[in-house]
């Protein structure tokens, strides 16, 4: 399991922080570049790039959930949030469609 992320944080309640804006805003601005990280965040920062690049193939499984159901999440009720992140991290779209397509398919409409 050396080839996986650490399963450190895998058990932190994410729709806590998905739910609670001023959580969400603090990791959102953590991994942005904008803000103060705690720990859990500098983690989420430091691996969010390739992890996105490379469809999560250093998840735990766990951390693929996460993963899925942030994104969903985040396109589904935070719209302006997944537009700035995918515009930080994926300035050429490379991987964006991908996830918003998987959400489409699960019924979560993007308005354009």
């Amino acid at each position: 399991a050396d080839d996986k992320y650490t399963d450190k944080y895998d058990k932190i309640n994410l729709q806590e922080i998905l739910e609670n804006k001023r959580l969400l805003g603090s990791y959102m601005d953590c991994v942005l570049g904008k803000g103060k990280c705690t720990p859990e965040g500098k983690e989420l920062k430091d691996h969010l790039q390739e992890a996105l690049e490379t469809g999560c193939e250093k998840c735990t499984e766990a951390q693929e959930k996460g993963a899925e159901t942030s994104i969903d999440y985040l396109i589904k009720n935070e719209l302006e949030i997944w537009k700035e992140l995918t515009a930080h991290f994926d300035p050429d779209g490379k991987w964006r469609k991908k996830y918003e397509d998987r959400a489409k398919a699960k019924g979560i409409v993007i308005p354009e």
